[in-house]
């Protein structure tokens, strides 16, 4: 499938996933929320968790900072932050509340407070220059991405730092149809296998779609400096079907004098 040149990618993705966007995906994940660690576990045949510690290992973090976790869901970044640096202020927003209460009680369980906001992730209710860091995982897909990341940006103190990780597209297009094919096998295995409501089910082959528009690693990166970042650094996993990206805020012009 040709794609369209970055510039026009995001209306073409608005175009085609609005309506599943802000009408479907609340009452999937109201159903997915007590299962959504499990089942990715099981989708990722076990490397759930190490995506997460491949992804916390690229994340730097000083005492007391403030940190924003986008797109919170279950609280996983949030927590695992904690345990590296427990004076950490931590927020999470999301606008499904099923999700985050599922995350309020697995931080409590731990002994964490995260600030919850429920809300829409487009327009953060924070000010500007607000956070030293802000971390986005396994969201993109479901997202104006390139508002997104220019609304981080805002939210970024100066020479705060943004880390993002997300399925993506691979560039291989060989590695890319292996990759739809097997998403589509073990959504549905587990979807089953965990007695996943209609509402769920049904956003199958949106998650397929969704991937086949998206973003390359290298794509992320080039839509990331548009929006005003520097210093950026991506890492592409199994050829790209997995990528992170570290980013960083520039100093204000009087900051770096």
């Amino acid at each position: 499938m040709a794609l369209p040149p970055l510039t026009k990618r995001e209306q073409a993705r608005e175009t085609a996933f609005s309506a599943v966007w802000s009408e479907q995906l609340n009452d999937a994940f109201k159903n997915i929320a007590p299962y959504y660690d499990r089942g990715n576990m099981v989708a990722s045949l076990g490397c759930w968790n190490w995506f997460l510690r491949t992804f916390m290992s690229m994340i730097e973090l000083q005492p007391n900072q403030r940190v924003l976790d986008v797109c919170a869901g279950t609280n996983a970044i949030g927590i695992a932050l904690l345990k590296r640096e427990p004076t950490l202020e931590i927020h999470a927003i999301d606008r499904s509340t099923d999700m985050q209460e599922v995350g309020r009680q697995r931080a409590e369980s731990q002994g964490f407070h995260i600030n919850s906001v429920i809300a829409d992730v487009h327009t953060l209710p924070f000010p500007d220059n607000h956070f030293d860091v802000v971390t986005l995982q396994f969201a993109s897909r479901h997202l104006k991405i390139a508002h997104m990341f220019g609304e981080i940006n805002r939210v970024l103190k100066p020479g705060g730092h943004f880390y993002h990780c997300d399925m993506l597209r691979p560039s291989n297009r060989v590695v890319e149809k292996v990759y739809y094919a097997y998403l589509r096998l073990c959504l549905s295995g587990t979807g089953l296998l965990f007695r996943s409501s209609p509402a769920a089910l049904n956003l199958i082959q949106y998650f397929i779609n969704a991937l086949e528009i998206f973003y390359s690693t290298e794509e992320l990166s080039i839509l990331l400096e548009e929006q005003g970042y520097c210093e950026i650094t991506a890492k592409a996993i199994f050829s790209g079907m997995l990528g992170c990206h570290r980013a960083r805020k520039p100093l204000l012009e009087a900051d770096s004098q």
